[in-house]
């Protein structure tokens, strides 16, 4: 007679539900299928489109991949303890679920992107933090557009490329348009774009127009001689945050698994801090972490460096909601 299946966080109940054990979805949370009946603090949703990439494409396996390299760290029975910190992150009081992947309609990126957007719009709906993840980085237009009618953000994006392209050729919607598509939104209130180098798949006008619509753009090394704790200063007080996460902002010697590698990006500690310093000054409403190519890195360290990034920024977020409830109350 075998024990009886865990329950559905995980926890300890008979079972050790080894990373390799059961069903990967992200963090090892549970499945919620309905995306009428939501209840939790942290949806995640894949959106493994990648019609929008202009060189390698790959990215529509992110999110199975990312979702694959998250159970590593599903040890967190009683919450993920940080010593350096002296904080438990993503205790048992933090619910996060899987919502699955958006469909996505072969060579339709109208519709693919539409049935992305209602999955982010479900989430609002329900009061959750979306968490979505990528496909290439185009995924990130229906993602703000489904922040239509929800106040005000300013957008921080990591990334290598500026993504400001407004039309190449008749395309608006790939991955070298999202952040122009978002300035242009009326409750976009700025940008912070960090990690921006090399030669760009973006031109000088669209520099020139990235300032003139909002955008402060910052290179891995002014970021690195300003700090974390100050480039996130920069972020207007009060401004509620949504975070853009392009896999290859960091180095491609940690992160070749993407579609467009950039050598000279960020290194893990860099991002992890930038982040932490996020969520102690700001409220963060959404977040998409895009660009993972898994079968250009086989052995998997860019999936896992994604799941953690992930999972390590959630646990600062919602510590820190919890600290100024603490605050207020």
């Amino acid at each position: 007679m075998t024990d009886a299946p865990p329950p559905a966080h995980g926890y300890a109940s008979g079972r050790l539900n080894l990373p390799f054990v059961g069903i990967p979805t992200f963090g090892k949370r549970p499945y919620v299928a309905d995306w009428s009946r939501i209840e939790a603090d942290i949806a995640v949703l894949g959106a493994p489109f990648d019609f929008g990439t202009q060189f390698r494409a790959g990215a529509r396996f992110g999110p199975r991949a990312v979702r694959e390299a998250s159970t590593l760290f599903s040890f967190g029975h009683a919450g993920a303890y940080d010593h350096e910190d002296d904080r438990t992150y993503l205790g048992a009081d933090v619910r996060m679920v899987d919502l699955g992947d958006a469909d996505i309609v072969h060579t339709d990126t109208a519709k693919s992107h539409a049935n992305i957007r209602e999955g982010v719009a479900a989430i609002l709906r329900a009061g959750a933090l979306p968490v979505v993840i990528g496909g290439d980085h185009s995924v990130n237009i229906p993602c703000i557009d489904a922040f239509e009618g929800q106040g005000n953000i300013h957008i921080l994006q990591i990334d290598a490329h500026l993504d400001f392209v407004d039309e190449r050729h008749g395309v608006r919607y790939g991955h070298g348009n999202p952040m122009r598509r978002a300035a242009e939104k009326p409750y976009v209130t700025g940008l912070t774009q960090v990690g921006i180098r090399n030669v760009s798949s973006t031109a000088k006008e669209g520099y020139d127009d990235a300032r003139r619509m909002g955008s402060d753009i910052l290179s891995v090394r002014q970021m690195r001689a300003l700090g974390a704790e100050a480039v996130i200063a920069r972020i207007p007080a009060g401004a509620r945050v949504y975070v853009t996460l392009d896999i290859d902002g960091f180095c491609p010697s940690i992160a070749p698994g993407t579609g467009t590698p950039s050598h000279g990006g960020f290194l893990y500690y860099e991002v992890l801090e930038m982040l932490q310093a996020l969520a102690r000054r700001h409220e963060v409403v959404g977040i998409d972490l895009v660009e993972v190519a898994p079968d250009y890195d086989p052995t998997g360290a860019t999936a896992i460096l994604a799941a953690q990034i992930l999972l390590n920024f959630l646990g600062f977020v919602f510590d820190a909601r919890r600290e100024r409830a603490g605050a207020a109350g």
